[in-house]
């Protein structure tokens, strides 16, 4: 059996309930997120095939991990925070808290190990600089950083990542239902399958394809976008990431 990689956008957060909402620095989830996460807890069945549990280091993906996934925690896994996971924008809803903090309010339940100062710097010099050249060579790291944790693992492999929705698209190189209004195709706490589409582990880009019984749960029987209509989407995106750096960019100056 090849190793399997599930990929999750976290609960809803109080960043999702309004734009306002946005300014409010890597909030909490909702009552609304809470019960989705024991939602996904409950009709998630292979709780005890998961061998790694890995999220992104902003609180709410942390705390969606943690509880949508508690079986997995009461076994003993903790959860591995992974920086280069985090979402895309500058707005302080997707800006992380200091490692410091994080550590005290999870404890012992996350592996903050990969989680250094400096982690959720988002100026134009950072890594984490939401201009697509950067976006996707995150992407790419995580996806590296994946392959390298299930080719340890061995077959049986199962890996959960709890992550966000714009990122989420730049991950998985596919733009199916992503539209600028909402900024990403997928629901929050929604669940697909992924494998690596070269299972000798020679892609350099490692990407990965949606399995058969993950598509057909969401999308029945329609037929994946093509080649170039996802290219045409992504241009669309990364044309709108490109006009907001310039913008940051230029009221930066001006300040």
């Amino acid at each position: 059996m090849a190793p399997i990689i599930y990929l999750v956008r976290h609960a809803q957060g109080y960043h999702n309930l309004s734009l306002e909402n946005q300014q409010i620095p890597d909030p909490d989830l909702t009552p609304l997120g809470e019960s989705q996460c024991d939602e996904l807890c409950k009709k998630f069945d292979a709780h005890d095939k998961i061998t790694h549990l890995v999220a992104s280091p902003i609180r709410r993906t942390l705390h969606t991990c943690l509880r949508s996934f508690a079986p997995v925690v009461q076994s003993g896994k903790k959860v591995i925070a992974l920086p280069d996971a985090q979402e895309i924008s500058r707005f302080p809803s997707d800006i992380g808290s200091e490692p410091s903090k994080l550590k005290e309010e999870f404890g012992d339940s996350v592996d903050f190990s990969l989680v250094q100062v400096g982690w959720n710097d988002k100026s134009s010099r950072s890594r984490n600089y939401p201009v697509p050249a950067k976006l996707k060579a995150r992407s790419l790291a995580v996806r590296l950083w994946l392959r390298d944790l299930v080719n340890k693992a061995g077959e049986d492999a199962q890996v959960v990542l709890v992550t966000h929705g714009g990122i989420l698209h730049f991950l998985t190189q596919d733009w199916d239902g992503a539209s600028p209004e909402r900024g990403t195709g997928w629901n929050n706490t929604e669940i697909r399958s992924y494998e690596f589409r070269d299972p000798t582990g020679q892609d350099p880009e490692a990407s990965l394809k949606e399995t058969q019984p993950s598509w057909r749960r969401r999308r029945g029987s329609a037929i994946p976008l093509t080649d170039t209509e996802q290219l045409e989407i992504s241009d669309v995106f990364e044309t709108i990431l490109h006009e907001e750096a310039k913008e940051y960019d230029s009221r930066a100056v001006t300040e």
